[in-house]
């Protein structure tokens, strides 16, 4: 249901989602992956109220659109730097923020790359992002933890183990997704939730974040591959 802030019917809504992701944000590289610019904020709690405001509505979900984060900006450089990962495939940024991951996913010759978000602000946030890169990224609000995310032959997810409720639903889609025999590959800056034993580290970064977002300046980000039986 479209909140009354928007205007009338699904074409107009995503330009002004468009519109605003716009506003709020300045485009500019994305700091350790300058091969990609993204439109991001200066101020994640007064961009979080804006939304709020501007949704009429009060309890959204962080902008984590706004933001690369460090899960994301380490699969990114992983990809950037590993192009036969995704050259040739389709591919599945899940959870995608700001489409940072797809959009290098795309830059490096993606077949396709599918983008799943929750959040109408991320998808329209990733409308834009991939325009401003000159590439495809297909987005959509959607919420995919009940499948397996075919017919995707690489799923990348950045950032999802954040929380003990959400890692209990992105493992069981991972190990599906595994198990159909589609490459999984998760970015993590030591969160608690992570089941450890279920991956092989591919690879770790120093990754320069946003202090207010993380307390601190730099976060060791390892990218991971789910292993299978």
């Amino acid at each position: 249901m479209l909140s009354d802030t928007h205007p009338a019917g699904p074409g107009a809504a995503m330009r002004s989602d468009e519109d605003f992701v716009r506003a709020q944000t300045g485009i500019a590289p994305v700091p350790f992956v300058p091969e990609v610019r993204l439109h991001m904020a200066e101020d994640a709690i007064a961009l979080w109220e804006t939304t709020e405001t501007a949704r009429g509505e009060r309890g959204l979900p962080p902008p984590f659109w706004a933001f690369a984060w460090a899960g994301g900006v380490g699969v990114a450089r992983y990809v950037l730097d590993h192009p036969e990962l995704v050259a040739g495939r389709s591919v599945l940024d899940l959870a995608a923020g700001s489409g940072l991951v797809g959009i290098a996913a795309a830059l490096r010759g993606a077949r396709s790359v599918r983008a799943a978000e929750i959040d109408a602000y991320a998808v329209a946030a990733i409308g834009v992002n991939a325009a401003a890169n000159g590439v495809r990224v297909d987005a959509a609000v959607e919420d995919l933890l009940d499948g397996d995310g075919g017919p995707a032959e690489v799923v990348l997810a950045g950032d999802v183990f954040y929380e003990r409720a959400m890692a209990a639903r992105f493992l069981p889609f991972l190990l599906r997704a595994r198990a159909r025999g589609a490459v999984v590959i998760v970015g993590d800056p030591g969160r608690a939730y992570l089941p450890r034993e279920r991956f092989a580290a591919l690879a770790a970064y120093e990754v320069p974040v946003v202090a207010d977002l993380e307390d601190a300046a730099l976060k060791t980000t390892t990218v991971w591959e789910l292993a299978g039986d």
